[in-house]
């Protein structure tokens, strides 16, 4: 951090932030005293052992919000994990910060790979923070050293998201958000450095959602199903086509979408089902239409979140 406290004061007081994500704070036990920031509540790790590194998290006191110690390995990473209560229907968030350095071994990753699994878990993650792994090509998710494809598998095989689309420093994307629900993370935009810092601040909002729901469930009616149509469906799709050249996150989308499609088609829903023996309902005008349900009101809970990589 240096000398930067006071124009992180500035620009905070300014944006409003909820929650502020720092990487490469460089603090020790001098900076007890004068690393507060009023109206939010501070997370620290600081590197032990050596100089530079150390993470810091600051939440809004206005959250409800506790420390989460994963017991995996936690010495060995420079990393935080929080959860954050949701308001009213809208459930927690668990929200991590990272800060991998160049040099870091093995064993350090792998320590990390445990977090990260234990984490997703969770309904709501979003991870964020800086993971130097500039050789990483998110677009079409390879990268070429060996260390960055151990990674790339973390993010797979959590079934997680990258969500920043621009280099953070000096062409490199090397701070990352990553989250395990699609949508929850949104705005996303690259705010220019703090002082003399190399790093790109990333701004962005966290998004829940919540549905009072009203209507009926829908029930798939399994024992009706078509699944002679279903392999049908699947079989005439061209897969070595529709996945050539596509990320592991791609693919995936792609045959969630196909599956998704084929399941509608293979059989009709047990509420349909039921309807067949009844009469059809009548619209307002008289006419035969489709039933009405109410639709539940929609909750969005938003959090804004600056992420300030290597100041």
């Amino acid at each position: 951090m240096g000398h930067k406290e006071g124009e992180l004061e500035t620009c905070v007081s300014l944006q409003g932030y909820d929650l502020i994500g720092i990487t490469e704070t460089w603090w020790d036990s001098s900076y007890e005293w004068s690393v507060g920031m009023e109206g939010y509540r501070l997370f620290r790790k600081d590197r032990q052992g050596r100089q530079g590194g150390g993470v810091t998290l600051y939440v809004n006191d206005q959250l409800e919000c506790m420390e989460l110690h994963l017991g995996m390995d936690e010495e060995l990473t420079e990393s935080l994990w929080v959860r954050i209560k949701g308001r009213a229907g809208a459930g927690d968030i668990i929200v991590g910060l990272f800060y991998r350095p160049p040099d870091q071994g093995d064993r350090a990753d792998e320590a990390l790979y445990r977090q990260i699994g234990a984490a997703s878990c969770s309904q709501a993650l979003v991870l964020m923070g800086d993971f130097n792994h500039p050789d990483i090509c998110w677009r079409d998710n390879t990268a070429e050293r060996k260390q960055s494809r151990k990674f790339l598998e973390c993010v797979d095989g959590n079934f997680l998201l990258q969500v920043i689309e621009e280099p953070t420093r000096r062409g490199a994307m090397l701070d990352l958000i990553l989250t395990n629900k699609e949508g929850l993370v949104g705005g996303v935009k690259l705010k220019g450095s703090l002082g003399c810092s190399d790093h790109e601040m990333v701004e962005f909002r966290i998004l829940r959602a919540a549905r009072r729901v009203c209507s009926k469930l829908t029930t798939l009616a399994f024992s009706r199903a078509d699944f002679g149509l279903f392999r049908d469906v699947l079989g005439r799709i061209p897969w070595d086509k529709a996945l050539k050249g596509r990320g592991a996150q791609d693919s995936w989308l792609i045959f969630k979408g196909h599956l998704l499609q084929a399941q509608e088609r293979m059989h009709p829903n047990k509420e349909e089902v039921e309807q067949k023996h009844q009469e059809a309902p009548m619209d307002e005008q008289g006419a035969p239409g489709q039933s009405q349900t109410k639709k539940g009101s929609l909750q969005r809970v938003e959090a804004r979140a600056g992420s300030l990589g290597g100041i």
